[in-house]
Formats: C-alpha cells, sequence, structure tokens
C-alpha cells in the first residue's frame, strides 16, 4: 500500500478580501481590548465606592455612639439651670450684703 500525499487547501482570497478579513481581526482585537480596558475602569470604580461606603458605615456608627446620651441632655440641662439659679442667688446675696459692708 501506498501512503497518499494529502496537499492541503488553501482557499485563495483576493487582495481585498484578504484585507477586510484582517481588518475584522484587527477590529476584533481592539473591541476586546476596549472592553478589558472599560470593565478594568468598572472594577476599580466598584472597588473605590465599596471602600467609601464602609467608611460612611463607620462614620455612622461613630455618630450613633456620640448622640447614645442624647437622653440626658435634658436632665443636664435641668441642672445646669439649677446651678445658674443657685449662682444668682448667691450673686443677689453677696450683692446686697457687700452693699451694706461698704456704706
Amino acid at each position: 500500500m501506498t501512503a497518499l500525499s494529502v496537499a492541503p487547501v488553501v482557499p485563495l482570497l483576493s487582495d481585498s478580501s484578504r484585507n477586510l478579513w484582517w481588518g475584522a481581526v484587527i477590529g476584533g482585537f481592539v473591541v476586546v481590548l476596549a472592553v478589558a480596558a472599560l470593565l478594568t475602569i468598572l472594577v476599580l470604580e466598584v472597588r473605590t465606592i465599596d471602600r467609601r461606603v464602609a467608611a460612611v458605615k463607620e462614620t455612622l456608627k461613630a455618630a450613633e455612639h456620640n448622640t447614645e446620651d442624647a437622653a440626658l441632655i435634658g436632665v443636664t440641662a435641668g441642672g445646669v439651670e439649677a446651678v445658674l439659679a443657685e449662682g444668682l442667688q448667691h450673686h443677689l446675696f453677696l450683692g446686697r450684703v457687700l452693699g451694706k459692708v461698704r456704706m
């Protein structure tokens, strides 16, 4: 038996068809690179957003801890008013007493 040699079949393309094919191949690579670049930018932006969301969550937790004692503001205000009233009484008393002593 003799081995049959088979020559590869190469389709013959005209120069314009070959140029169109190369244009399509290069255009495909450009599109793939553009999509890869846009997806990379998207991933970086999503990471930035995630970091900023975490920072905002921490800020909100800090604000929550800062305002836990907000209910005591009214009680403290009442105490401050009482101290001021007592101070006014002392001031008035000392004013009368010192006025009598100086004369």
